[in-house]
């Protein structure tokens, strides 16, 4: 029973983030002004001719009224009937899929880039001993702070300027998947999620670090780096586990400019032409497929917080079981 409320509630999650999405976007491209039957027929600049405007007016039940066609809307979106791209003539589940698998890859590496990034500074944070040591890390904790706050814009524009302007080591554009294509367009979205998962993990291990578990382990004869690999990190991971869904959900919005500034093929790029050409279906069909997939990433999550503890599943039964009014410690 505790899995199908599990699933009934991260069910009920996705159907409301659709219906939020549907409603935001719908209402967000009328405000913006504008006939999108003009963008059926090409654009502003087709000409079209009075009768191929109430033509198309009627196709797409743009001649109904507004609350007629947000109904509509919400009845295709809960449906997932996403219908065709009014530009590309071509249905949007397509276009979406053959987008999908270039964002995924480049959030995937960027998330693993952010994850190693974060570890590698939580470590050395922790096993730091002197003077020099912990003046540096020091300067890690504040570069922790100013690398969670960089704009993704901004810190691409440095590296392209650097590393392909400058030294000439990597594309400025990468439209592949090698390592070189994906290091500078990765780095640019890893960084900023790695200043918030090195803040976090860095707690998380001082803390562990100094936890009665630890000691008792030293008092064995463990070494530092013993207790701190074998022990201390498993509990520290479990805020970073849980960012890191939210991390994911970041790292595919951030997409939507580092695509563009990499000229690179993803959601992102097609987000940002079907949202010139007022291409309603398609950034319906791409905002929706993000969110949901933030809903599935924070799931998995979830699910991976209990495999790596298993006191959090032996608590909800604990929970679950107890007698009203008592309380479970």
């Amino acid at each position: 029973m505790s899995l199908v409320r599990w699933l009934l509630g991260r069910l009920a999650a996705a159907a409301l983030v659709a219906w939020v999405v549907a409603t935001v976007v719908f209402f967000a491209l009328r405000a913006a002004g504008g006939d999108p039957s003009e963008a059926i027929l090409g654009g502003a600049g087709s000409q079209a001719s009075p009768e191929a405007m109430a033509r198309v007016r009627e196709e797409y039940s743009l001649d109904e009224p507004l609350v007629v066609q947000y109904l509509l809307q919400l009845q295709r979106t809960a449906t997932f009937q996403l219908g065709d791209s009014y530009a590309r003539r071509r249905p949007v589940s397509e276009l979406i899929g053959d987008q999908l698998a270039g964002t995924l890859v480049l959030a995937g590496w960027s998330l693993l880039l952010a994850w190693l990034i974060a570890l590698t500074v939580a470590t050395v944070a922790v096993l730091a001993r002197g003077r020099a040591a912990r003046r540096a890390v020091g300067l890690l904790r504040g570069g922790e702070v100013v690398a969670s706050v960089m704009p993704h814009f901004w810190l691409g524009a440095v590296l392209i300027a650097v590393f392909a302007g400058g030294l000439g080591w990597l594309p400025a554009t990468s439209a592949g998947s090698s390592p070189a294509d994906l290091m500078l367009p990765a780095v640019t979205l890893a960084v900023p999620v790695a200043g918030f998962l090195g803040q976090v993990m860095r707690d998380g291990l001082e803390e562990a670090h100094q936890a009665p578990f630890a000691t008792t382990a030293r008092t064995r004869g463990a070494s530092e780096r013993s207790v701190l690999w074998r022990h201390s990190l498993r509990h520290a991971a479990l805020p970073a586990i849980a960012l890191s869904g939210w991390a994911f959900g970041s790292l595919l919005s951030g997409a939507v400019v580092v695509e563009t500034l990499f000229g690179r093929p993803g959601l992102g790029r097609l987000l940002v032409d079907a949202t010139h050409a007022r291409d309603v279906p398609v950034v319906l069909g791409v905002v929706l497929v993000i969110a949901l997939g933030y809903v599935v990433v924070m799931s998995v999550a979830d699910v991976l917080e209990r495999i790596v503890d298993p006191r959090l599943r032996s608590r909800v039964e604990a929970v679950r079981t107890a007698p009203t009014g008592e309380v479970v410690a």
